[in-house]
C-alpha cells in the first residue's frame, strides 16, 4: 500500500529498455470504481500532449522509481481514448471536502492510500488547519466527487483535548521537632511541721525548656520553574546549484511549451474548475490565454485541445 506522495515525482523505468522514460506527474482517479486508472507523467516532449502509462501496465511502485516493461506501455492521448472520460471529470480526491449523507463535514482529504492493484483503499481526513483526525477505509466511502467525497457516517471525530493535569503539589516537609526531655518532677522534701499552721503554698510548675520547637508545618520552598529556552531560529539553506540547475531547466521547458502554443487555436472550449471560460472553441492562444491556463492549473488540458 502506498500513499499519492509516494507514488508521485518518480522517475519511470523501462526495465527491458533500461532507460528512464519521464516522472510520473498525477494519478488519474477512476471515481466510479474508486481506483487509479493511469499515472500520467512528464518527460522532455511533456508539451506535445498528455501521456499516461496505464495502472495495470505497472511493474512496480518502488521506493526510487516505477517500473514498466518499456515504452510501448506509455499513451499519447490519441491512444488513450478509454481515458478520456476521466480526463475531463478530473476527479483529484485529495483537497475535498469529507461530508456524511447528513449533511456534516468531518473534515478534508489529506491524503489516499492505494493498493497494489490500484483500489484506493483509505483515506486520511485532517482538519482546516491540517492536523490529522482519522483515516476512513473505502468501504465507508460512498461517491468519490470532484469537489466532495460523501462517506456513510459520521465515522470522524476530532480527537478529544485531554484535559490539563493538575499540577503536582510538593509534598509537605515536615521538620522533625526537637526532642523534649521530660524533666522529672521534684520529689517533695519533708519540712518540720510549723508552730503555726501555715497556708500552703503552690508549688510552681517546672520550667519549659528553653529551645524553641521548629515549626513541623513548614513546608520546602518550591524549586523555581526553569524558563523555556529560546528557539533558535533556523536559517534556510542555501539553494544549491544543483537546485538552481533545476529551476533553470524548467523555465527552458516551459519556454518552449509556450512557443508551441502561440498563436493555435483551441480545439474546444476550455474552463476553470469554477466555469470562468479560458478559451473558447476556435480562439486564438495568446500569452493573456497562457496566463489564464497557467494560474488555473490547466496547461496539460490546453496542449491536449489545440489544432
Amino acid at each position: 500500500m502506498k500513499t499519492s506522495a509516494e507514488i508521485l515525482g518518480l522517475p519511470v523505468i523501462s526495465i527491458t529498455e533500461g532507460r528512464e522514460l519521464g516522472m510520473s506527474k498525477t494519478l488519474l482517479i477512476d471515481a466510479k470504481n474508486g481506483a487509479v486508472a493511469a499515472i500520467t507523467i512528464e518527460d522532455d516532449d511533456w508539451y506535445r500532449g498528455v501521456k499516461l502509462i496505464p495502472f495495470e501496465s505497472v511493474i512496480a511502485v518502488g521506493a526510487d522509481a516505477i517500473t514498466i516493461t518499456n515504452s510501448e506501455n506509455i499513451l499519447t492521448l490519441e491512444d488513450a481514448v478509454d481515458f478520456e472520460n476521466l480526463l475531463d471529470e478530473n476527479v483529484r480526491i485529495i483537497g475535498t471536502k469529507a461530508i456524511t449523507k447528513g449533511g456534516t463535514i468531518q473534515g478534508s482529504v489529506s491524503e489516499i492510500y492505494i493498493g497494489d492493484d490500484g483500489k484506493v483503499v483509505q483515506c486520511e481526513i485532517s482538519d482546516p488547519k491540517g492536523n490529522f483526525l482519522d483515516n476512513i477505509s473505502a468501504e465507508q466511502i460512498s461517491i468519490f466527487g470532484k469537489q466532495v467525497t460523501v462517506i456513510d457516517s459520521a465515522s470522524v471525530t476530532a480527537p478529544a483535548t485531554p484535559a490539563a493535569p493538575a499540577p503536582e503539589m510538593p509534598a509537605p516537609s515536615y521538620d522533625a521537632a526537637p526532642a523534649v526531655e521530660e524533666t522529672p518532677a521534684p520529689e517533695p522534701v519533708a519540712e518540720p511541721a510549723p508552730a503555726e499552721p501555715a497556708a500552703e503554698e503552690t508549688a510552681e510548675p517546672a520550667p519549659l525548656p528553653t529551645e524553641s520547637m521548629t515549626d513541623s508545618m513548614d513546608t520546602a520552598p518550591a524549586e523555581p520553574t526553569p524558563e523555556p529556552a529560546a528557539e533558535s531560529a533556523e536559517e534556510p539553506a542555501a539553494e544549491s546549484s544543483e537546485d538552481a540547475a533545476e529551476k533553470a531547466a524548467a523555465k527552458a521547458t516551459e519556454d518552449r511549451h509556450r512557443r508551441f502554443l502561440l498563436n493555435k487555436k483551441a480545439s474546444r472550449r476550455i474552463t476553470t474548475d469554477t466555469g470562468v471560460v479560458i478559451v473558447e472553441a476556435g480562439g486564438d492562444i495568446t500569452e493573456e490565454v497562457l496566463q489564464k491556463a497557467k494560474l488555473a492549473n490547466k496547461i496539460i488540458e490546453l496542449s491536449m485541445n489545440v489544432q
